[in-house]
Formats: C-alpha cells, sequence, structure tokens
C-alpha cells in the first residue's frame, strides 16, 4: 500500500510539472499489487494496479520465467499465454486489472516450484512501479495417505520400489540396472547390488592389469557364507566401520592411489524368469559371472576401473559426486551412472530383495531375502514397529502416542520393518502379513505416518505383489 501511494504522488509530481500549455497528455503508474503470492486455491488472481484511473482502454504485457514447472503441465493462465507473453487487456477508467493464475499439479515436500512474472510494457506508456515483478509459489503439500501397490513384479521380484508417504508416488527400477553406488556424502563409500547377491573380496595388489583367478568362497550363502568375511556391505546400511562386517564391503577410497586396492567381484545372479510355485518366489537367474575392479578418488568424486579376470587391461570410468542423491549409481554393463534411488528427500520405504544377515545358531551368515523393506535412513526417514498387543490398534493410534525414543534405532538400522512385516510361509501355508503389528514412519520433513501391510499376494497367491494402508498422524 505504502509503495502504491508512493508511486501515486510520484506520477501526480510529474503530470503537475508537465502541464504547461494545457498539455493533457496522460502520465499513469503501474505495478503488481504484491510481489509474492503463495497459492492457496485451484485459481489465483494477479493483480496489477494503476496509480490513477486509465484515461483510455489499453493492455500490459508480461513475461515470465519458470522452476520446475511448465505452462500448460502444471499450470495455465487466463488470458492464455503465446511466445512467453501475456497480454491483459483492461478498459478505460479502470484502476486495477488482472489475470488468472490455474493450478494444474500440486508441489509436494521439498519441492521449489514457482513462476515469476514481469511487467514489460503497456500500450498507455505508464511508468513502471517497484513492484514490477511477482512470485507466484506452489503450495507445499503432503499427501495424507491412502492405500497404495508396492508391487515389486511378481514372484520373481525383478523390481526395487521406492515409496515416497508425503507425495504418494513412487518409483520402480529394475534391480539388475546397476552395480555400485558411489556415495554423495563428504566420506568417499561405495556400495555394491545386495539385490543380486553381489559380494567382493579384497586383493593385495593395485595392480588391476594382473589376471585374478575366481574364489568360490566369495559368495552370498543359503546360509553358509559367514558374515565377519567382510564379503558384502553391512545390512544396517551404516557405511563406516573398522573390520570385516562392518561398514562396506569395499573399503574408503583412499586419497593415496597406492592405498587403493584391486577387488575381485563376484557379480551375483540375473533376475530369474523361472515360473514360481504357488506363494513361492523364484528370484536368482544364471550367474552374472565375475570381475575385477579398482576405485580411486578423481577430485571430489570417483574413478572407477573394471576389466574381465584375465584382462591385461582396463576400462576407466569418472563418477561425480550428486549432493542431492544419497548416492550415483554406475552399471558395468552398460559402462554409465543409471538412475536408480529418487533423491534423497523423495522417498521412504525400499521394498527390494535383500541381501541381509542371519543367524542360524553358529554365527551370522550371509542370506539373501525376498518382500524385505528398507528405510531411508540416510536421507532422514525413521520408523518404529508397534505391536497391537502393546501399542493398541492401527484405527485407534493417533498422533499422541507417537514415542520419539523409538525412532532411535533407525537412525542407525535400515531394516526395522525388514521382513519383521510378513511370514515367509511353510510347505502347508502360504506367505502372509503379519496383522499383529503396524509401523510408524517420520519422514525428513516431520511428517508422521502410521502404516500397516494388507497383501503380499495376488490373486493368483503370487508373491512380490504387496499393498499397504497409511494414514497421515496430525
Amino acid at each position: 500500500m505504502k509503495k502504491l501511494l508512493f508511486l501515486s504522488l510520484f506520477v501526480l509530481s510529474l503530470a503537475s510539472c508537465s502541464s504547461d500549455d494545457n498539455n493533457t497528455a496522460e502520465v499513469n503508474g503501474v505495478a503488481f499489487a504484491t510481489t509474492s503470492l503463495n497459492l492457496t486455491a485451484v485459481e489465483t488472481p494477479v493483480v496489477i494496479n494503476f496509480a490513477a484511473a486509465t484515461a483510455s482502454a489499453g493492455s500490459v504485457t508480461v513475461t515470465y520465467t519458470e522452476t520446475a514447472v511448465a505452462n500448460g503441465i502444471d499450470y495455465t493462465t487466463l488470458p492464455a499465454s503465446a511466445a512467453g507473453k501475456i497480454v491483459v487487456p483492461f478498459e478505460k477508467g479502470v484502476s486495477s486489472v488482472s489475470f488468472t493464475f490455474k493450478k494444474l499439479k500440486e508441489a509436494i515436500e521439498g519441492e521449489v516450484k514457482n513462476v515469476v512474472f514481469t511487467i514489460s510494457t503497456n500500450s498507455i506508456n505508464a511508468i513502471l512501479g517497484e513492484n514490477k515483478t511477482v512470485q507466484v509459489n506452489f503450495n507445499e503439500t503432503a499427501y495424507t495417505g491412502g492405500v497404495v501397490s508396492a508391487s515389486v513384479g511378481g514372484p520373481n521380484q525383478p523390481n526395487q520400489l521406492y515409496l515416497d508417504l508425503s507425495s504418494g508416488t513412487s518409483k520402480s527400477v529394475n534391480r539388475a540396472a546397476w552395480d555400485f553406488g558411489f556415495y554423495s556424502g563428504s566420506d568417499f563409500r561405495v556400495i555394491i547390488n545386495g539385490s543380486l547377491k553381489m559380494a567382493v573380496k579384497k586383493l593385495e595388489t593395485s595392480d588391476i592389469t594382473l589376471p585374478q583367478e575366481i574364489d568360490a568362497n566369495v559368495t552370498v550363502g543359503a546360509g553358509t557364507t559367514l558374515a565377519s568375511n567382510g564379503f558384502v556391505d553391512n545390512p544396517t546400511g551404516v557405511l563406516t566401520g573398522a573390520g570385516a562386517g562392518f561398514g562396506t564391503a569395499i573399503a574408503e577410497i583412499s586419497a593415496t592411489d597406492a592405498d587403493n586396492k584391486v577387488y575381485l567381484v563376484n557379480m551375483g545372479a540375473l533376475v530369474s524368469t523361472k515360473v514360481a510355485g504357488t506363494g513361492a518366489v523364484e528370484v536368482d537367474g544364471d550367474p552374472r559371472g565375475w570381475k575385477k575392479v579398482r576405485i580411486l578418488r578423481n577430485g571430489s568424486g570417483y574413478k572407477i576401473q573394471y576389466a574381465d579376470l584375465t584382462s591385461t587391461t582396463f576400462t576407466e570410468k569418472t563418477v561425480s559426486k550428486d549432493t542431492a542423491l544419497n548416492f550415483t549409481f554406475f552399471s558395468l554393463t552398460s559402462g554409465n551412472t543409471v538412475s536408480v534411488e529418487p533423491e534423497k528427500a523423495k522417498w521412504d520405504l525400499n521394498f527390494t530383495v535383500f541381501t541381509n544377515y542371519l543367524n542360524m545358531g553358529s554365527g551370522e551368515v550371509t542370506y539373501g531375502y525376498s518382500d524385505f523393506i528398507t528405510t531411508n535412513s540416510r536421507g532422514g526417514a525413521k520408523v518404529y514397529q508397534v505391536l497391537v498387543s502393546t501399542g493398541g490398534s492401527y484405527a485407534d493410534f493417533t498422533k499422541a502416542k507417537i514415542v520419539e525414543d523409538s525412532f532411535k534405532a533407525s537412525e542407525t538400522d535400515q531394516r526395522i520393518i525388514g521382513a519383521n512385516w510378513r511370514n515367509g510361509g511353510s510347505q502347508t501355508t502360504l506367505p502372509s502379513i503379519r496383522t499383529d503389528r503396524f509401523y510408524v514412519v517420520k519422514d525428513a520433513a516431520g511428517n508422521y505416518y502410521k502404516v500397516k501391510f494388507l497383501t503380499m499376494l495376488n490373486e493368483a497367491s503370487e508373491r512380490g505383489n504387496v499393498t499397504l494402508e497409511y494414514a497421515m498422524l496430525k
């Protein structure tokens, strides 16, 4: 209001100075009514004010720049834009005019979506006021919940599915699409693809041109390979640690090249295409073979060298860190980085085949799990389990019943849900959901959700077809 008053006084003073010889030429001012708008409705008027009533009809031309949105997809305007401009007509004798902004898509939390409009010209040669631009911001909205599908593609479980509770959206990626994940944080750590049962062994040499041989002990065993061998990443998801079985199977990448040894890599198994029995899974296909791999630092990023075991030459590629992601993923098959996880603030739960530890009575061994769920603990998501016998029913659970201390375990262990949400079945019973429990999830933005699982089989009793229900706790 003060800006418009100042503009009106400024225009009036110009008009008085121009009154010699009875000059009646109009001098006016034009500006947006505000410098920013937060969208709270589907349609919002964007108001342009004049310092004085218009002496004649005319138009104001507005240009715009977009951030993470596109005209016609995320929003439209009336009048419609043409060639990057909006021409807003006005009549004689008006003190304001407006155009309509119609929001077609919402933003989700963490997204920055806006359009900045700028008054470029007007047909009455009015002077531009201070508010010559306005930024129209999309509201951030969190999904309140519902019933969603989290299918990983059936009993072969070919996909890894990333679910974002706050938007109700998911991303599905074939689990054979990647081999290594390069950490984007301050440390230099690399993970292997446990969904394919990959395993690695550190060799004594840093010369990748030396021929190597298969070591059949470097494997994810069906309950036989000791976790303490350190052939796989620690399943908690904690990247750092000392000694075999702690942190990543590949040691922290050193700034001293000579310290970065060659690794013998068991590439695990292809995704199976076999038909599974009723209620069963067939996840492991043919062996993917062996490679030798060496990883070094490359400035603020990484350099990966890889070759067949008998080769005296190697391929070298660079991988950059992307701070929007937990990891940048790389495929030896394509020789390129690939898109796998969504941005680290845009997913909460991952449904996947998983390499875990299991204590079978004589110490922990490596073990492959189907129908496994991890939490995005690295991206700030947290979770804990509620047993109905002690915490009450899912229907009666409210925000007031949340126990904040119960989230602590999930800060250092991504397996809180894991396989605990379902029964694996037996020779005489089908796998099933455990109905005596549900979960409370706190996402990185601080939203709370209660989550319960409804199915893990479809109508044909095929596994890998998960549905779940969740609701925001307010």
